[in-house]
């Protein structure tokens, strides 16, 4: 039973040891400073991102489009 004590206060310095750095690292700062965004600020990024993620998602089809109607359409044109 000591055993299984001793091995748990082992563990528990080691993560107290790893945990201990936090906040004085190079990312140290940026963790200072993050805070919960307001709900105004949250639906901005949450609209910017639905745009990226339109405009990717078409330009993405039109490409698919290109590839598969595209070459018809050009060996038509020249054929």
């Amino acid at each position: 039973m000591s055993d299984i004590v001793e091995r748990s206060w082992d563990l528990q310095r080691k993560i107290e040891e790893k945990t201990r750095h936090i906040g004085k690292g190079k990312y140290g700062r940026v963790l200072k400073m993050a805070r919960k965004p307001s709900g105004e600020e949250y639906v901005r990024i949450s609209q910017i991102v639905a745009i990226g993620l339109m405009l990717l998602g078409g330009l993405g089809f039109l490409i698919y489009w290109l590839f598969e109607y595209g070459s018809a359409m050009v060996a038509r044109a020249f054929g």
